[in-house]
């Protein structure tokens, strides 16, 4: 009998752990080569993940809701339907090995392939002189300093040595998952011109929570997390910049009904000033400074349930403000869908984070991995402000602040492309039609 392993996908360089979303198909369906099997949440995004094989779906491991590691068994193949039942009662019953693994890949063009093993028929957990343990096990024994090969047979399907072993080998209590708390949503923050009547702005929903408990990251709050994490290994630099907001409120008025954001706005205007400074639009690595070909503004877009994403408008200084508010559109919906592809929340070059909405007057963004740059953006209101003719009026303002890597980038170079963004929206904002 010939039993293939469908191991937990690695959908992008940075996933330790995926989450299932739901199964394409059910125990004992046939399973075409290339067709979806099931449905990965990443960090994020959903992805369909294919089967390279042909056969028929004999069990499931790991239940739509439930997660696993990278490289952790989430499912068994067959190849005849007469080795379903078979199989299906040797993974819940008798430990019995593994014939070979399956691969499997996902539309973002993420694959995960594991070696081929031998199958034998004596249930133990060592086969060709090798342990076979799942990737959690392996590095909790680690952890506990635990010798796998003390264990003969593990409780996992087949005699795999699971996470629970290596515990109770330990002497350890097993870990229980605590109590998952609903999470109310929460409206991405897009900048909006404050009107002559000030009106409250909508705050965003309150988290519901369940006193006494611990609430567990999901999985894009947990890529979050290491992104921050890493960004404190990055010195950087903050400057503020106040921005006179009159002439970019009108042309959002006349433009509002064609369907252009001010979010699109905004992008473009940073889009259109990075062309004259590059720098701002660079990223560092260890050979020195990564000139990016193209301008991919990113945009912070907090999600339903938690967490951040970056959708990204490409080439935002070579497209058009029309097709440029079309295609922010279409992001946000798909971000909010998961069903954003990597190259479309992973390749920014230089990130925008706007608090306007939420009456934010200025705050300072955190650098995310990889990029030189973001621009934190306040809320625009009317300020009194003194006229080159020593009179006194009233303007729109918003501040903005800008983070960079002082690794690249310095503090004339920032204030130079602030001065210029500036110039942009107050005098030049017929450049974001063109």
């Amino acid at each position: 009998m010939s039993i293939y392993e469908v191991f937990m996908p690695a959908l992008s360089s940075t996933m330790t752990e995926g989450k299932i979303v739901s199964w394409a198909k059910s125990p004992g369906d046939k399973v075409e080569k290339g067709e979806t099997v099931v449905v990965v949440e990443s960090d994020k995004a959903d992805m369909d993940v294919e089967s390279f094989y042909e056969g028929y779906l004999a069990h499931i491991i790991v239940q739509a809701g439930d997660s696993a590691p990278v490289g952790e068994a989430i499912a068994f193949i067959v190849e005849t339907e007469a080795e379903i039942a078979t199989a299906a009662a040797q993974a819940t019953s008798t430990p019995q090995p593994v014939a070979q693994p399956v691969a499997v890949t996902s539309g973002a063009s993420a694959t995960a392939t594991a070696q081929t093993s031998t199958a034998n028929s004596n249930g133990s957990n060592h086969r060709e002189g090798r342990v076979v343990a799942s990737p959690r096990a392996k590095k909790l024994a680690k952890e506990l300093k635990v010798e796998l090969d003390k264990i003969t047979t593990g409780s996992g399907p087949f005699g795999r040595i699971i996470a629970a072993d290596i515990e109770a080998l330990a002497g350890k209590a097993p870990t229980t998952a605590p109590v998952v708390a609903p999470v109310a949503r929460v409206e991405t923050p897009v900048y909006t011109p404050a009107p002559a009547a000030k009106p409250t702005p909508t705050p965003p929903a309150p988290v519901s929570v369940v006193p006494g408990t611990t609430t567990p990251f999901n999985t894009l709050q947990n890529a979050v997390n290491r992104s921050m994490v890493a960004s404190l290994a990055v010195p950087v630099f903050r400057v503020g910049y106040t921005i006179t907001t009159d002439a970019l409120d009108k042309l959002y008025k006349q433009l509002k009904s064609k369907g252009v954001t001010m979010s699109a706005l905004l992008a473009k205007a940073v889009a259109v000033t990075l062309q004259k400074h590059p720098l701002l639009n660079a990223s560092y690595s260890d050979s020195g400074i990564v000139h990016h070909s193209g301008i991919n503004i990113a945009v912070a877009v907090a999600m339903d349930d938690g967490g951040l994403i970056t959708p990204v408008l490409q080439n935002a200084d070579q497209i058009d403000i029309y097709s440029l508010s079309r295609n922010w559109k279409s992001l946000v919906e798909r971000a909010r869908a998961k069903q954003l592809q990597p190259d479309e929340y992973s390749t920014g070059t230089f990130t925008i984070s706007n608090l306007g909405m939420f009456g934010v007057d200025t705050f300072d963004a955190i650098l995310p991995p990889g990029t030189g740059s973001i621009l934190a953006i306040g809320a625009s209101r009317p300020q009194v402000v003194a006229t080159p003719d020593g009179m006194f009026g009233v303007k729109q303002q918003m501040q903005v602040n800008i983070t960079c890597d002082h690794r690249i980038i310095y503090g004339a170079h920032a204030a130079a492309f602030l001065k210029d963004l500036a110039s942009c929206i107050e005098t030049n904002t017929q450049s974001l039609t063109m």
